[in-house]
């Protein structure tokens, strides 16, 4: 019988035919090594190009009994929020791993969030590139970094979370406590990983933030016009979600959160569209 595995590992990935097969062999190499079972958990949005053809490949020729892959595909492109929620409800792993495709941060810097949540008790502990930038391999353009400054200025503003950098793709979660508030997630965007840690933070869950070695990919999905006003659109949804109170918890989730409090503002159930 195949062993539950103990870290899922979570990748969304949008047109990544270009560099997906070698961060899947860096991921499969580095959790054969370690002495827990894992597995690998890639989600396509709806990628016009061979993405999804080539995880596909490789998860059929992949062989471990240590670490399996597999593939889940979204219809058409539904937003890094929906792809990395996805996969965290179909993870069947004790510790959560989401890791962005490019694998700006490598993967065995996750040994710096299993640190914080098995020895110091973190339910979230996630990567900060503003914490330490002696971490930082290549940084990104200047516009991304004041880009990225003015974000964080906002999201302090906003929703009161005190982090450095609560948009770096790299974060791992307890899964048991974390599994009510990504099941009542609403955002789809890039604006998720905010409104993740809004809620965690809302319901007394431990969050840690810890450097991580980072470099700049080339490629990247964020796009700063584009982007950057629908990032801020998602800030003022969380909150306006929040004062309407369309984030609030029916009963028999709430036990599921043994430090929430039954007054914590969480979504009903509802799929994301």
């Amino acid at each position: 019988m195949e062993a539950a595995p103990y870290l899922s590992v979570i990748v969304p990935a949008f047109d990544e035919a270009r560099r997906i097969e070698r961060s899947l062999r860096e991921i499969t190499h580095y959790l054969e090594q370690r002495p827990f079972p894992s597995e690998v958990i890639v989600v396509d949005d709806g990628s016009r190009d061979e993405t999804a053809r080539l995880v596909q490949a490789f998860a059929d020729a992949w062989r471990s009994e240590h670490v399996s892959v597999r593939l889940l595909r979204n219809e058409r492109n539904l937003g890094k929020g929906y792809s990395v929620r996805r996969g965290f409800l179909n993870a069947r792993g004790e510790i959560v791993l989401f890791t962005d495709a490019d694998l700006s941060a490598p993967i065995a810097e996750v040994e710096r969030l299993l640190q914080l949540i098995e020895a110091e008790g973190a339910d979230v502990a996630f990567g900060s590139r503003g914490l330490d930038r002696r971490f930082i391999q290549k940084p990104p353009t200047r516009a991304r970094q004041w880009a990225g400054r003015i974000f964080n200025l906002l999201v302090r503003l906003l929703t009161g979370l005190p982090f450095k950098d609560t948009q770096c793709g790299f974060k791992a979660y307890r899964r048991a406590p974390l599994l009510p508030i990504f099941q009542h997630q609403r955002i789809r965007g890039f604006g998720f990983d905010v409104e993740i840690l809004y809620l965690a933070r809302k319901c007394g869950l431990r969050l840690r933030e810890t450097p991580v070695l980072w470099a700049h990919a080339e490629g990247t999905k964020v796009r700063l016009l584009r982007d950057a006003w629908r990032m801020a659109l998602d800030l003022m949804r969380i909150r306006v979600n929040d004062w309407l109170g369309r984030y609030r918890l029916p009963t028999g989730v709430t036990t599921t959160l043994a430090r929430c409090p039954q007054d914590v503002a969480l979504t009903r159930p509802r799929d994301l569209p």
